[in-house]
C-alpha cells in the first residue's frame, strides 16, 4: 500500500521527540488517527497553545507562562542558596522535596565535547551573573553522577571560584548513570542532605 504524505509527515513529527523511535512514533500517529476529530483538533490546539505561551523564564530557565516564573517571584524562597540542574524537567522533580526552599538555574544542557556541546553552549554566564546580582551564596550542583554531569560539575566548580560562594555536589544516594527525573522524593531528599564541597 502507498504511504500517505500526510500520515509520513505525522510520524516524522512524533520522530522529533527524545527517545521516540519509528515504531513509536508509529504508534502515536496511528493513535492521533484513531481518535475523535474534535479530541484530535484539541491535541493539536494544546501543543500550538503550549509552543505559543509557554517559554523559559528569563532569570532561571525554568517554563512559565508569565515574565518571571512563580519561584523567582517568590519572595518566600531562599535566595542565598541554588539549585543547578541540566534541564527543567529535573527541577520539577526536586519541587517534590519539600525541605527544598532555595532557587533553581538551568543550564540547559551538560557539557559534552563528543556532542559538539561546550561551556559556551550553557546558561553559566546567566549563573555567574545572579552569584552577584542575587547574593547567591551556595550553590549546589545537581548534575547527574554520568560522565557529562561529573565533567560539569567540576568545571562549575572551577569558574566559581573567584566568587565568594559555597559550591557543593549532590550527596551520592544516587546511583552512578542514572537520570534524576526518574529518582524519587526521598532519594532526592537525601542527596541534598548529603551534599558536599567541591
Amino acid at each position: 500500500m502507498k504511504e500517505l504524505p500526510t500520515y509520513v509527515a505525522l510520524v516524522d513529527s512524533f520522530r522529533k521527540l527524545p527517545g521516540v523511535g519509528t515504531r513509536s512514533a508509529e504508534r502515536m500517529a496511528s493513535s492521533v488517527l484513531e481518535m475523535k476529530e474534535e479530541d484530535a483538533f484539541e491535541f493539536a490546539s494544546a501543543i500550538e497553545n503550549a509552543a505559543k505561551s509557554v517559554h523559559k523564564c528569563p532569570n532561571c530557565g525554568l517554563y512559565t507562562e508569565d515574565d518571571l516564573c512563580e519561584i523567582c517571584k517568590d519572595s518566600n524562597r531562599d535566595k542565598s542558596l541554588c539549585l543547578v540542574v541540566a534541564t527543567a524537567k529535573e527541577a520539577v522533580a526536586f519541587e517534590g522535596v519539600n525541605d527544598y526552599r532555595g532557587t533553581y538555574h538551568v543550564l540547559g544542557g551538560l557539557i559534552a565535547p563528543a556532542k559538539g556541546i561546550g561551556p559556551e553552549s550553557l546558561r553559566i554566564e546567566e549563573l555567574k551573573s545572579r552569584i552577584v546580582e542575587e547574593g547567591i551564596k551556595e550553590i549546589i550542583v545537581a548534575t547527574a553522577p554520568t560522565l557529562e554531569g561529573e565533567t560539569t560539575a567540576l568545571f562549575l566548580a572551577k569558574i566559581l571560584e573567584p566568587f565568594e560562594v559555597k559550591v557543593s555536589r549532590l550527596g551520592y544516594g544516587l546511583p552512578v548513570g542514572s537520570s534524576l527525573e526518574f529518582a524519587d522524593s526521598l532519594t532526592l531528599s537525601r542527596a541534598l542532605e548529603g551534599r558536599r564541597s567541591l
